[in-house]
């Protein structure tokens, strides 16, 4: 079943390389979506794609890469649209 979800993470999350961890983790699970830094220091992620694949992106970006450190990950589950077709590094 395919499914979305939109995160928002906290932390030390920016200048770490966490977008392009996250490009890496979706390449790896064949999700699609993007992922892109805030103004306020988060990092934004919509991740499109099957549940499971889904949910193992979600679990790496609660851990992050190697300097990273990761308070909180806020989930928002959203209806599947299919508009992309691959995972992009805003």
């Amino acid at each position: 079943m395919r499914v979305a979800r939109r995160l928002l993470i906290s932390g030390r999350v920016q200048g770490v390389g966490f977008r392009y961890f996250t490009g890496e983790v979706a390449a790896r699970e064949g999700v699609t979506g993007w992922v892109r830094n805030l103004p306020d220091g988060r990092v934004e992620a919509y991740v499109e794609g099957e549940a499971e694949a889904v949910t193992r992106v979600e679990r790496a970006l609660g851990q992050g890469p190697r300097g990273a450190r990761v308070e909180a990950v806020d989930v928002e589950t959203e209806e599947p649209g299919g508009g992309y077709l691959d995972f992009t590094i805003r």
